[in-house]
Order: C-alpha cells, then structure tokens, then sequence
C-alpha cells in the first residue's frame, strides 16, 4: 500500500475536548493534526471541537456536531473529514453512513491512518517500506467490512451468504495472508540488521531519539558532517540512519531514527521495533527537545513514555534544548512568574538586562542556565543547532560520557595521533 492523497486535497479537522484535557491543549493538538495534514499535502478549511466526557462510541461526536460538521462539508464541497484520535471501525462506518443520507461521499480519516500515509510517503529503504506497509495492513484488516457495505442488497436474509460476505472472505485471506509474508520478510531484514549492529558492538553507539520535526537530523549532520535529510516537515526521518563519528580521537557510532509524536500507532511501533533496536541497543541517548515549541514539556514526556515502553529509558542521556535561536524568553518569563516555577535572580537579572550588553543568544542562554531546566540529572546542553550555536558544549558533554564508555571496552586504547573533529 502507498499514499493515495491527490495534491490540493481539502479537510476539516475534528477533536473531542475530554475531562483530561484543556481547551489549550485541545488547540494544540489540531495544530499538530494540521501540520499532519500539510505534510500529506491536505489543505485544512476548518476545524471542529467538541467537550465531551469521553468521545461518543457511535460516531464519536454528539449527533448535532455531527449534522454541523455534514453541513460544512457539503457547502463547501471539502474532499475528507479527518478526526484527532483512531476511529474505530464502528464509527467509520457510521460517519460515512450519516454523509450518505445526503448522498455525499467524503474520505474519513483518523490522526493513526494520516500518520500511516505520511510513513508511506517518507520510507526509503525496503526495511522502512516493508515496516510501513505491514502497519497499514493491519490497521485496513478490522476496516474492510465497510469496503463492501454497496454490496449490502445483494445478501440474502439471515443465515444466507450474498457475494459481499464472499468477496469480503476472500478479502480478509488475502490481507492475512500478506501480513503473514511481510511480517516473515520482516524477520530476514531484521536478522540482517541484527548481524549489522553486533558487527559494531566493538563501538560506542549514540543514538538522537526525540519528538518528530525537533531538529535531529540538522543535528545530526552537525556532528556527524553528513548528508543526512532535514526538513520542516513531520517524519523527515523514517529510515535509521548510522555514521561514524570521531571527536577528540575517539570514534562512535551516531544513529538517527524516526521521531516519536503524541498517539503514535501501536501497529507502526511494532512494526518499526527493528528500527527502534538502534535506540534500544544504544549506550547514550542524545534527547532533542524543541525549546521554541510552546509544548515542549509535553513533548518530553512523550519521548520519554515511548523510551519506556520500548525498554530504552535507563540510559545516560543528555537532554539537548534545541532552537534557542527561536526562543521567546521574554514570554517564557513571564510564563514561569504565572506559574510560580522557581528562577534564580541570575536568571531574571538577564532578563532585565539592554540587548546591547550581550547577543540575544547568549542572554538565552544565560537565561535558560539559570531555570530549573538545567538540572544536571540528566545533563542538559542548551543549542542552535541551525545557527550552529553552543555545539562545543554539546561536544564536550557528549566526548565525556562517549570515553567514559569507550575506554571500558579498550581499556588499553592508545588514540591515534591525528585527533579530527566534527563540524
């Protein structure tokens, strides 16, 4: 299976505003599915929100949302609906029966099948395409009985078999059947990988784990000097991606692998769990963090409930801020005296302080230092890695943990004499 999306394609964007979540992060979730939606070349016309106690089981908003959300669609003649959380079959089904009372046909997504699309599009390798395509396989499987809900008046009555259950059988076996083989192809792709990563056991490995379009790849080629791929686009990354490294002499192995972003398909984590054995099998985790992202904190917490739910989480870590270039620490100020987070006076006094004293990047920098986000449990770095700010203090907090590691699998290591350095 590959991506469908025509280009231009139009949408309106639906969440359920539940008990556990704030009308704030209600809104930052449909910005994030918007950006999901760019990213497969989905134009969004209009979002929709709803407070609910929980999503409704039937058609996961209120009936009289509903009716709003048909009406919007049909006057303004938009392609597809597309929902912030996975639908279940049931829903579907009925959210595309109640456009059909006027005779309106219009794609239903969920944030699970755009996600899938956007794999789709980014996979390059057989691994990641081979991954991908047993996710959507198996996420089509419990939907295929609507594919033949306009062969409904061809069944004949209870206990009669019409040629829609037929061909609804023969569809069923041929999916099963294809998961079979790629799950199986997976195995040999994966016993190849395995053999790769224990060919470099003799190495320290450092893997860049981190919420999806936070910057790893263009970190990625800072330290590695490599061609690796970066974009302002979600999921840049799909493919694990390995380069050598020597900083200081000392040679390790830098991963990149694909990001991790809030309500991730269980089906995409199994499927990409060979990808993740970069990050699993890992010595020292480099977690990238948006600092400019309103969200951030958020976006950790994310990161690191994906590390331990994949059995990654008890590593050395440095916690790396990046794109200080873009923080706003005049508003993040005033966002800390709201909530009474503790600031030394160091940090508010470079607040106060004329631009003309030091650069904007050192007063962030200055800044941050001084908040409680510089912790030394796990070690934090705050960078620019576009503007290739404060990579030295990244180096060297990264050159420190790499030996630490290093020299206990060559404890009789002589480095060479020519030392070269990453850019």
């Amino acid at each position: 299976m590959h991506s469908t999306y025509k280009e231009n394609e139009t949408a309106v964007l639906v969440a359920v505003q539940t008990q556990k979540q704030s009308y704030e992060q209600t809104n930052e979730y449909l910005d994030e599915l918007a950006f999901l939606a760019d990213t497969s070349r989905i134009k969004t016309l209009y979002t929709f929100t709803q407070k609910l106690e929980k999503p409704d089981t039937r058609t996961y908003v209120g009936k009289g949302k509903l009716q709003d959300i048909i009406m919007y669609v049909i006057d303004n003649d938009v392609d597809m609906v597309i929902f912030d959380d996975e639908l279940s079959p049931i829903q579907v089904r009925n959210i595309e029966a109640e456009f059909t009372k006027f005779n309106k046909e219009v794609k239903v997504l969920d944030r699970s099948l755009l996600i899938l699309n956007i794999f789709a599009m980014r996979a390059q390798t057989v691994q990641a395409k081979t991954q991908v395509e047993l996710a959507q396989q198996q996420y089509v499987l419990p939907r295929l009985t609507r594919m033949w809900t306009h062969l409904s008046k061809q069944r004949g009555g209870v206990g009669m078999r019409g040629p829609g259950e037929k061909e609804l059988e023969t569809d069923r076996r041929i999916a099963n059947d294809r998961i079979s083989f790629l799950k199986e192809k997976l195995k040999q792709i994966d016993k190849q990988a395995f053999t790769q990563r224990k060919n470099r056991d003799r190495m320290v490995r450092v893997s860049l784990v981190g919420y999806t379009n936070v910057g790893k790849s263009t970190l990625m080629r800072r330290l590695a000097k490599a061609d690796v791929f970066a974009e302002n686009k979600l999921f840049a990354t799909v493919d694990a991606t390995v380069r050598k490294v020597t900083v200081d002499a000392i040679p390790f192995l830098l991963s990149d692998t694909v990001g991790f972003i809030r309500k991730l398909p269980t089906m995409l984590i199994e499927s990409f769990k060979s990808t993740l054995d970069e990050v699993r099998e890992a010595d020292i985790l480099i977690h990238v963090v948006d600092i400019s992202h309103p969200n951030y904190e958020e976006q950790i917490d994310v990161v690191n409930t994906t590390l331990a739910e994949i059995g990654a989480s008890d590593k050395p870590t440095i916690l790396v801020f990046n794109k200080i270039d873009l923080f706003e620490h005049e508003k993040e100020m005033v966002t800390i005296e709201q909530a009474d987070w503790e600031v030394t006076p160091e940090a508010e006094n470079t607040i106060q302080e004329p631009d003309t004293q030091e650069s904007r990047i050192e007063k962030v920098t200055s800044f941050l230092k001084n908040t409680y986000l510089h912790e030394p449990k796990p070690l934090a770095v705050f960078i620019s890695a576009e503007q290739k700010e404060n990579l030295d203090d990244l180096r060297e907090k990264l050159l420190a943990l790499v030996k630490e590691k290093h020299f206990r699998i060559f404890p009789n290591w002589l480095a060479p004499t020519d030392n070269i350095e990453a850019n």
